[in-house]
């Protein structure tokens, strides 16, 4: 089994790389690609913690994030 906090150090670089892309790029598709790959981050933490905790909402804010990326 993966320990958690293998998980968090990957979202925390994802979600590092993401901000980097957002604050030197002035392309805007390359700032949505980067606002995404902070969601996705932001995603693989959420699950993480709601597997640690052993409940579901993490999960299901995961799932309303995926919804409103979906929607940018």
């Amino acid at each position: 089994m993966i320990p958690t906090y293998y998980y968090l150090l990957l979202g925390t670089g994802l979600f590092t790389i993401g901000v980097i892309g957002v604050l030197t790029r002035r392309n805007v598709i390359v700032i949505l690609m980067s606002i995404e790959l902070m969601l996705n981050a932001v995603n693989i933490n959420l699950v993480a913690f709601s597997h640690y905790f052993r409940e579901v909402n993490g999960q299901a804010f995961a799932i309303f994030v995926i919804t409103d990326a979906a929607a940018e």
